[in-house]
């Protein structure tokens, strides 16, 4: 049941990254990954019967890594992109691009993806530590907030002196959090696996 659930997903999560990419471009992908990240962990949480055999329960976790990493991975290019374009008229050129793809709501979806994203961890802490849960929810914070900027309203005029202001430093200390996030659940995932093999290199040598 297992690796069939896992050829499935792989194939559903293929086909909406791929249609969200043909119809949006390359923010379609953003999109794609997101709500495909979203889907395993929701399928894999509520179809997969509990398993108690440990080594199956480290190959959850790294697999829930690389589904929850990928979004972020593509988030961060995006941010670096916009944090560039200030100073390059071709990565401006670029991320103008993004905007009109997505009718000028990219970091208004990004922003609500990294939101449903930054519960997961909080929900389920047995397959992404809780810890980069509020990291993550943050980062959508802020995209949400700066997606909103062009809209006219009391609350939206009392922070946009600060994003104009502080662009680039904020566009920073995003791309900081979501380096550290992506390299540290890649870490964890590593160190899952490498205690994996030595448990297994131990039982065999026992076996001997």
């Amino acid at each position: 049941m297992s690796k069939s659930l896992d050829i499935v997903m792989a194939g559903i999560i293929s086909g909406i990254v791929a249609y969200t990419t043909s119809q949006l471009g390359i923010a379609g992908t953003v999109i794609g990954a997101i709500i495909g990240s979203m889907l395993y962990q929701l399928m894999t949480h509520f179809f997969q019967k509990p398993i108690d055999n440990v080594d199956i329960l480290r190959t959850r976790k790294v697999e829930s890594s690389v589904f929850y990493v990928f979004p972020l991975i593509i988030i961060l290019g995006i941010e670096i992109l916009y944090l560039f374009s200030s100073f390059y008229h071709t990565f401006d050129a670029i991320f103008q691009s993004l905007e009109i793809a997505t009718g000028w709501n990219l970091f208004r979806t990004i922003g609500v993806g990294l939101l449903i994203m930054g519960f997961y961890p909080i929900l389920e802490p047995d397959r992404i530590s809780a810890k980069y849960g509020p990291m993550v929810l943050a980062v959508g914070l802020v995209k949400l907030m700066i997606g909103f900027v062009d809209f006219q309203c009391s609350f939206v005029n009392f922070y946009l002196p600060l994003f104009q202001q502080f662009n680039e430093i904020i566009s920073i200390m995003l791309i900081a959090v979501l380096m550290y996030v992506i390299v540290s659940i890649i870490q964890d995932s590593m160190s899952f696996k490498r205690s994996k093999d030595q448990n297994n290199s131990v039982e065999v040598e026992s076996d001997k």
